[in-house]
């Protein structure tokens, strides 16, 4: 399915001189949404997966259906102050600034096989302190998936240790 003509791009948000890409376009298709659970599903077929790992907040509409499709449990992964219990923290630099994530500490068990799933690869520093996240848990990061890709901006080099793969690029 060609994904990317149901996409929106919203010039200057969040702020000036970004390119936004905007996936609730996408997302209120339900035949095109349902696609591209599937075929994310279908590029972890061989994958030994014990949970899947989402990001907030666009990770979440990734990563929840992809987790109910394929069996497993889904892990939120939040800003500061939204999760009750201990949790793990790692703090990290976005293409336009910097932020912090955080993930139950009693979420991940040691040698759990975790997909990390979003809706977008830009630089990769949400993904890589998702990465961390689950590290420091004692999981093991077996794939991450993204919808799509942006190839305007410099993704982090520490990124191509892990088993990533995206559906589509802009």
């Amino acid at each position: 399915m060609n994904f990317e003509k149901l996409i929106r791009t919203v010039p200057g948000f969040p702020k000036e001189g970004i390119l936004f890409r905007d996936i609730t376009t996408l997302l209120k298709d339900g035949p095109a949404y349902k696609a591209l659970i599937d075929e994310l599903a279908e590029s972890v077929k061989d994958e030994k997966i014990d949970v899947i790992v989402g990001p907030e907040a666009r990770g979440f509409v990734i990563g929840a259906p992809l987790a109910y499709r394929l069996g497993v449990g889904f892990v939120p992964v939040r800003k500061p102050g939204k999760l009750p219990a201990d949790v793990y923290e790692y703090s990290y630099e976005l293409e336009y600034g910097s932020d912090c994530l955080q993930m139950h500490k009693d979420a991940i068990k040691p040698g759990m096989r975790v997909l990390i799933a979003d809706d977008l690869l830009a630089t990769g520093g949400t993904i890589l302190a998702c990465c961390k996240l689950v590290e420091q848990a004692g999981g093991e990061v077996a794939a991450i998936r993204f919808a799509f890709k942006i190839t305007d901006v410099p993704q982090k080099p520490e990124l191509e240790r892990y088993n990533y793969q995206t559906l589509m690029t802009f």
